[in-house]
């Protein structure tokens, strides 16, 4: 297997916002809060970065800052997927600049493609930077479910060096184990974190980080040690907290969890409302 960008856990990281502009000092304190529980990696505009209301210009200063605010402790992975090939290559270039330390690329979403057209999505991007690249799988937000024939061929090329597997599929990780070994995999999916170490993946690009990172930390690397006693109960114990963060759409709860723990990272931009009073009741009384 190539050597893996990273093990344990990558905290995809939420976006805080003040009057509907980037909160920068904000953004610095939930990274040195990541930083000081000991996380090593931080997605910035993914999923759970609220990355489909912001604007190029927003993510690109969202890497820079993010960037300075971790220096050498902490690795900044840039989401820079798109449905659109060439606007991926130009904010994956973008992001490079500014000093991404890799990427993260979701497959193409609404308009999808074909497996070639999957290929030729993430190796045109590849050709263009020479960061590394975590492909990212979600299914359920893509409607696109990348084959594990494409991921054989995507592993061919170097700096391509694993996949977010958020499918939620475990039969498919033991096949991506055992047909694609040279590329690392990490749980998309909190509530995967154990049975996808189990079988051979690196780790966890994790909501549940935002959090509590020392518990998702802590649980990981359990489960990396071979302790999967220990993994196991952790994990068993964070399932009605991972149940609650996913109450409604990501990121609604896990914003709120945020405010309640006190982070203030603001509401989420529209179409995004704010999470119902059922739903804030269920998350405060699952919060550890």
């Amino acid at each position: 297997m190539k050597k893996a960008l990273f093990t344990g856990v990558a905290t995809a990281l939420v976006t805080p916002f003040f009057e509907d502009k980037i909160n920068f000092p904000m953004l610095k304190i939930l990274i040195q809060r990541q930083i000081n529980a000991g996380i090593s990696n931080i997605v910035l505009a993914g999923t759970t970065g609220e990355a489909p209301t912001l604007t190029d210009e927003e993510k690109i200063e969202l890497f820079r800052k993010g960037k300075e605010f971790a220096g050498d402790q902490c690795n900044i992975i840039a989401g820079t997927g798109s449905n659109s090939t060439q606007h991926a290559i130009e904010l994956s270039i973008a992001a490079e600049k500014v000093g991404a330390d890799s990427l993260l690329i979701v497959s193409p979403y609404y308009n999808k493609t074909t497996p070639e057209g999957l290929y030729t999505h993430y190796a045109s991007i590849a050709q263009n930077v020479s960061i590394p690249i975590i492909i990212y799988n979600v299914p359920s937000r893509t409607s696109l479910d990348i084959p594990v024939s494409v991921y054989q061929r995507l592993a061919a090329l170097p700096n391509i060096k694993g996949i977010k597997e958020a499918s939620a599929d475990i039969t498919k990780i033991t096949k991506i184990r055992s047909e694609c070994p040279d590329l690392a995999i990490w749980s998309g999916n909190d509530e995967m974190i154990v049975p996808v170490i189990s079988l051979g993946g690196q780790g966890v690009i994790s909501v549940l980080s935002n959090v509590y990172p020392e518990l998702t930390a802590a649980m990981t690397d359990a489960a990396l040690a071979g302790d999967f006693d220990t993994a196991a109960t952790l994990q068993c114990a964070s399932q009605p907290v991972i149940e609650s963060l996913f109450c409604e759409v990501n990121p609604i709860p896990v914003k709120e969890a945020m405010s309640v723990i006190g982070y203030d990272c603001g509401s989420c931009r529209p179409p995004l409302t704010s999470i119902n009073e059922r739903h804030k009741e269920q998350l405060k009384n699952a919060l550890l």
